[in-house]
């Protein structure tokens, strides 16, 4: 059965900034497919209420409140869900996130700031979890498990505001190429550029009604992403559904060949006026 190769039973998964938006849902939707989860993030109380879920679907959580910026901490994660779930064979690196800036204000600090939480957590948390997902491997096609990175459309367009958010998610995106070849033919390394979905995080920009629409029509499918667009996505990579892809960023951003959001910035101007 076709729908076989999408099932994740007996397998264990780790979640980073789980406690709502993408990365709730993708726990929520690896544990359907049959997945024990570990999730993490700063929040508890975000954490336990997504784990009741997982229950709920009669899977084991795992909650790590962290400080997922330190990487010694989001590292702890692999060893944890091994310890208290018996193995590791899913890892999705979706904590990350940067808020846009003007380029005068985006300094040298703000900008490895971004990198930092966008790329570097990925690496330290995919580091630790190697060892332990190749001491495991018994699952299909000799696989010894999962990468996938959650990346972002703006690491591959360009708009204003969007310099340190948009160079960090395009080191994703290629970390993400670069970490499928030091990990074939064992580990999958795949990620998802992630179009304008409807979170906390998009809300803080685009709350309104008329930035909304505007966003809307200005999207080939015209709409803005759910949640379960990119779980869906995560599922498919992760699974055997997606057993032969490694490397690849997958676009899942309603057909975007450029940015949907405006943030108004106005020109830099002779003089030091803007």
């Amino acid at each position: 059965m076709i729908l076989d190769r999408f099932r994740l039973d007996g397998q264990v998964a780790v979640v980073t900034g789980a406690g709502r938006g993408i990365g709730a849902g993708t726990a929520l939707a690896l544990a359907e497919c049959g997945a024990d989860v570990l999730i993490s993030s700063r929040t508890e109380g975000q954490l336990k209420d997504v784990a009741a879920q997982i229950e709920a679907l009669g899977r084991r959580a795992v909650v790590v409140p962290a400080d997922l910026s330190d990487l010694d901490a989001v590292a702890s994660l692999a060893t944890r869900a091994a310890e208290e779930l018996g193995r590791l064979d899913i890892v999705v690196n979706n904590v990350g996130g940067t808020i846009p800036n003007a380029f005068l204000d985006t300094t040298p600090d703000y900008l490895e700031e971004a990198f930092r939480f966008n790329v570097s957590t990925a690496h330290a948390l995919t580091r630790a979890a190697v060892p332990l997902m190749l001491a495991d491997a018994d699952l299909p096609n000799g696989s010894a498990g999962a990468v996938v990175n959650i990346s972002s459309v703006m690491g591959r367009l360009a708009d204003r505001g969007y310099l340190a958010y948009g160079t960090a998610k395009a080191a994703l995106a290629h970390w993400t190429r670069l970490a499928a070849r030091d990990l074939d033919p064992h580990i999958r390394v795949n990620g998802i550029a992630v179009g304008s979905v409807m979170t906390s995080a998009l809300e803080f920009v685009a709350g309104d009604p008329a930035t909304k629409e505007a966003m809307e029509a200005a999207t080939p499918l015209r709409r803005i992403g759910e949640v379960e667009d990119i779980a869906a996505t995560a599922v498919f990579l992760a699974s055997q559904a997606g057993g032969y892809l490694t490397g690849k960023v997958v676009e899942v951003d309603g057909g975007l060949s450029h940015p949907n959001l405006s943030l108004g910035l106005s020109d830099l101007v002779p003089g030091g006026a803007s």
